[in-house]
């Protein structure tokens, strides 16, 4: 009998710290990441532009996709928050090169993050068990 749900990935830690989260969980033909920071040695990289720190955001999201057998292109879903508003240009030109062809639906909004970072990025992927 299949699972109904697979945790991808070793446990998330910050810090030192693990998390009462997974990074990935697949259900079926879809996976769904949790938020991502932008991270720098273990730790949330709280400097830097937001140009920066969405690379760093959007190249973890990769390796954690790729645990799960999927790419950028098998996103169909992403969610953004943005500490400033001020950010929205240098955050999208950046979010441009790593989905340059069909991009996924998106939303984002403007909000008071937990961490002291300025961005924060949740997607969704789309890849049937049978094409893994």
């Amino acid at each position: 009998m299949a699972k109904k749900k697979q945790v991808i990935g070793g446990p998330l830690e910050i810090g030192g710290r693990v998390l009462s989260l997974s990074r990935a969980i697949r259900a079926g033909d879809f996976v769904y990441l949790t938020g991502q920071i932008p991270m720098k040695d273990g730790a949330p990289m709280t400097t830097g532009t937001v140009k920066e720190q969405t690379r760093a955001v959007l190249d973890d999201i990769t390796a954690t996709l790729a645990l799960a057998d999927c790419t950028r292109d098998d996103v169909i879903k992403a969610m953004v928050w943005l500490r400033d508003r001020s950010d929205f240009p240098g955050f999208n030109a950046v979010y441009g090169e790593y989905f340059p062809i069909e991009p996924p639906t998106r939303s984002a909004v403007v909000s008071d993050l937990l961490v002291d970072v300025r961005v924060e990025v949740e997607v969704v992927a789309y890849r049937p068990l049978d094409d893994a």
